[in-house]
């Protein structure tokens, strides 16, 4: 009785700090954001932290804008699409291109994972095309077998950048034990309960296939932690070599100074040496994700929090003091609802 208590989605929510609400764990302190903004004469200053991305990346930023800043070969071969564009062209010019399967399709503006989808066939890239309610992006899968989120800052006017936080990131998979189904097998770990719904509708009755002994099945196939990924705080990991490795990619983004990059790779060392790709580059909205371990507390979630809402303010400021412009009071508020509208239609639209 009480494992079946347990185990019910509202209480493994209510009894993991990792899965509350947005609201839940920034209500508290967003005074800390008020006086940072009465101090910047702005409450919206984070737009000057990024100059060169839309409102500094904190939302509604295109991410093929974000990746046509990044060098060449950093990052996965990328096509950008419009909103219902002819499938079989789409098709026809991913070929072209020479592409080849898997892809990952996902949301030219968008975010925590919807709309982002493993592409391993024509008919399924097909279907994505013709379905897509935004305009969206298609990338060569990256099938290096780890992925991380490394959030890099540094202050207009310093030669080097820090690296303030690491995660790392165990995708949503099971394994097999011969008799149970995956339906079964996801319902044994209190993380992928909470994906069941999702994981429904995207694999419908293949749920109730029994996996063979000792056969692992990834099942959401990149590193989202409201997508079922585990995240695991690496940050003393962040040696000098690794750092002059992340400042030398982030120094030829011209006008980024603040923000985390989502990156795949095939092993620590290579990963140390600069040998990458990075999966998506995040701005003045990205949040410190290595907060998300499940060994940490609500206590050093707000320090982290706030410890990076100062650097953004900082180096908003700094760069505001060269002539970058806060966003007025107007263009903010709009800004805002603009984005509540736009996030409650991706919502509604994808799994």
């Amino acid at each position: 009785m009480i494992r079946r208590i347990l185990h019910h989605p509202f209480f493994i929510r209510l009894l993991h700090r990792e899965y509350w609400s947005f609201g839940v764990v920034y209500i508290w302190i967003m005074p800390v954001w008020a006086w940072l903004g009465i101090r910047a004469r702005s409450f919206f200053f984070f737009a000057a932290a990024n100059p060169t991305i839309e409102y500094g990346g904190f939302m509604m930023e295109s991410k093929k804008k974000i990746y046509d800043l990044l060098p060449p070969h950093s990052y996965p071969c990328t096509r950008y699409f419009r909103m219902q564009e002819d499938p079989a062209l789409v098709v026809r010019q991913l070929k072209d291109a020479g592409f080849s399967y898997p892809l990952i399709g996902k949301p030219d503006i968008g975010g925590k994972g919807r709309g982002v989808k493993k592409l391993d066939t024509e008919a399924e890239l097909l279907d994505y095309a013709q379905s897509s309610p935004l305009d969206f992006l298609i990338q060569e899968y990256v099938d290096h077998p780890h992925e991380a989120g490394i959030f890099y800052y540094r202050y207009p006017g310093q030669e080097k950048g820090r690296i303030s936080g690491i995660v790392r990131k165990e995708m949503l998979a099971v394994q097999g034990d011969g008799s149970s189904s995956l339906r079964k097998l996801l319902l044994r770990d209190k993380r992928y309960i909470l994906q069941l719904p999702a994981l429904e509708k995207m694999y419908g009755p293949l749920l109730d296939v029994i996996l063979p002994a000792g056969v692992a099945k990834e099942l959401v196939p990149y590193g989202n932690h409201a997508r079922g990924a585990k995240f695991l705080d690496d940050s003393h990991l962040a040696d000098e070599c690794l750092t002059n490795s992340i400042d030398a990619l982030c120094r030829q983004v011209d006008g980024f100074y603040y923000g985390r990059l989502d990156i795949r790779y095939s092993s620590w060392e290579e990963l140390r040496q600069g040998r990458f790709s990075v999966i998506e580059l995040n701005g003045a909205g990205s949040e410190p994700t290595h907060i998300y371990d499940p060994k940490h507390s609500l206590w050093f979630a707000w320090k982290e929090i706030i410890r990076h809402w100062i650097i953004l303010w900082r180096i908003s400021r700094l760069n505001h003091q060269k002539g970058i412009p806060y966003l007025t009071a107007r263009e903010g508020l709009l800004l805002l609802k603009e984005n509540k509208a736009f996030d409650q239609k991706i919502a509604a639209f994808y799994v």
